[in-house]
C-alpha cells in the first residue's frame, strides 16, 4: 500500500495521515495481519506540486502497491492517470478535487470539498447576508465557488462574491478588506465571510481579526480541513474570530464514540506522535480508507491479493460498514451524481457543526445516523458545475 500527502511545504499539509497509516499497519500486524497477509506501507510526499504527485504515482506503479489508500493531493489530473494505466485503486482520498468523483479507479469515502461548501451553503443562506467566499488561486479552488452556490440557491440565496487569493501567501490583509466590505453590503442582515483556505486560513484569520473591529457585522463560517479544534485554541477559543462559526465537516465529531476503535489504535500504536491528531479530517479519512482496504482483503481471503483483486473486490458489490461514521459505502457504476460531473461520489453526507464557547460542537439534532447529519445529494444534483 501507498499513503501519499503533502508534507513541509508552504501551503496545505497533511502529515498526519501517512502517519496515520503506518501505525494502523502496525497495530494489524501486530494482531497478526489480514488472513496471514502483511500490511507494508510506504508514503510519499507530493510537495504539493503537480510534478510531485505525478511521481508519487509513478513510484507507487513501479513499487506494485496493491491500492493507495486514504491519501491528500490537490493534482488529481496529474496523479489518477498514471495509477489508471497501472491498475491501481485510489481508495479515499481527501476529496479536495473533482477529479477523485470522476476517475474510474477512484473509490471516495466522503463528499470532499463539493459536499462540505454545499452543506455550508445551505446552512448560512437562511442567517446571512452577503456571502464572501476567499478560496485558493489555484484549479482545486476554481471548482468551490459552484459548490458553496449550489447550497445558497436552495434557498433562493444569491451566489457568493468569488474571492481568489495566494494559497502560500504570508498575509492577507487586503483580501480580509475586501471580504469585509462585500459581506457588508447588504445593510439588512449580517453578512458571512467564509474562508477556504486550507492550512492558510489560519493566516487569513489574524488578517481578517485585525481588520474586523470596523465590520461588527459579520460573521465566519468554513469547512473542517481549514479549521479544527487545534486551530481554534490556538486563535483564542471562546475569545477568538471564530467563537460562533458554523464549520461543516464529513464524520461525527471527535468527540463522537464512533472513534474509538481509531483512538484505540493510535494510543497502541502511535502514542506521542503529535503528527496525529484524531480531531483532524486528514486522519479520520485515512482511518476510513484503510477500514474499505481491511474489508476488500478480508473478502479476498487467503487468495491473491493484487491492485486487480483489490479492484474488483471493490467493484464487485463490496458493501463497507465504517460502524456508523459513514453510511454503508459501495460503488456502483455510476452514483446519483454522475449527472453533473461525480459518478464515483456515493457519500454526500455532511455534519453541520459550530464553535460554542471554544469547542466544536454539533449544531444540531439531524435524522437518519445520528446527530447533525445530512446528505446533500440532492442540493448537489442542482449544482451548476461547469
Amino acid at each position: 500500500m501507498m499513503t501519499w500527502a503533502p508534507q513541509d511545504t508552504d501551503a496545505t499539509n497533511k502529515p498526519g495521515m501517512p502517519a496515520m497509516a503506518r501505525a494502523y499497519a502496525r497495530w494489524v500486524n501486530a494482531h497478526g495481519g489480514i488472513h496471514g497477509h502483511r500490511l507494508q506501507v510506504l508514503t510519499c510526499n507530493d510537495h504539493n506540486d503537480s510534478v510531485g504527485a505525478a511521481k508519487c504515482a509513478r513510484r507507487a506503479a513501479d513499487e506494485n502497491v496493491v491500492a493507495v489508500v486514504g491519501s491528500y493531493s490537490q493534482f488529481g489530473d496529474s496523479f489518477l492517470a498514471p495509477l489508471e494505466g497501472a491498475g491501481i485503486p485510489y481508495i479515499g482520498g481527501y476529496g479536495v478535487t473533482n477529479d477523485e468523483f470522476t476517475g474510474s479507479m477512484s473509490y471516495p469515502v466522503n463528499g470532499g470539498q463539493p459536499a462540505l461548501l454545499a452543506g455550508l451553503g445551505e446552512a448560512l443562506a437562511d442567517g446571512c447576508g452577503n456571502v464572501a467566499l476567499v478560496r485558493p488561486d489555484s484549479i482545486a479552488g476554481d471548482q468551490l465557488p459552484t459548490m458553496l452556490d449550489s447550497g445558497l440557491r436552495v434557498a433562493g440565496h444569491p451566489d457568493a462574491g468569488d474571492q481568489p487569493a495566494a494559497e502560500d501567501a504570508t498575509e492577507y490583509g487586503g483580501q480580509a478588506e475586501r471580504a469585509l466590505r462585500y459581506a457588508t453590503g447588504d445593510t439588512a442582515r449580517k453578512g458571512c465571510v467564509v474562508p477556504a483556505l486550507g492550512d492558510r486560513t489560519d493566516t487569513f484569520m489574524d488578517s481578517f481579526r485585525r481588520a474586523r473591529d470596523d465590520f461588527p457585522r459579520v460573521r465566519t463560517a468554513t469547512v473542517l480541513g481549514s479549521v479544527d479544534q487545534t486551530v481554534i485554541d490556538a486563535t483564542g477559543g471562546a475569545s477568538g474570530p471564530y467563537e460562533g462559526a458554523y464549520i461543516t465537516g464529513w464524520y461525527p465529531v471527535a468527540s463522537d464514540p464512533r472513534w474509538a476503535p481509531m483512538k484505540k489504535v493510535i494510543n497502541e500504536e502511535a502514542f506521542g506522535d503529535n503528527r496525529i491528531d484524531p480531531a483532524d479530517a486528514g486522519v479520520q479519512t485515512t482511518w476510513i480508507a484503510y477500514t474499505v482496504l481491511r474489508a476488500a482483503l478480508e473478502r479476498i481471503g487467503g487468495g491473491e491479493v493484487s491492485a486487480d483483486t483489490v479492484r474488483h473486490t471493490l467493484g464487485g458489490g463490496l458493501r463497507v460498514s465504517t460502524g456508523g461514521l459513514t453510511p454503508t459505502l459501495r460503488w456502483p457504476y455510476e452514483s446519483r451524481l454522475a449527472a453533473v460531473g461525480f459518478p464515483r461520489l456515493v457519500n454526500a453526507d455532511v455534519t453541520l457543526q459550530v464553535v460554542r464557547d471554544g469547542r466544536l460542537v454539533a449544531a444540531r439534532k439531524g435524522v437518519g445516523r445520528g446527530t447533525g447529519i445530512t446528505d446533500m445529494t440532492s442540493t448537489l444534483e442542482h449544482a451548476d458545475v461547469p
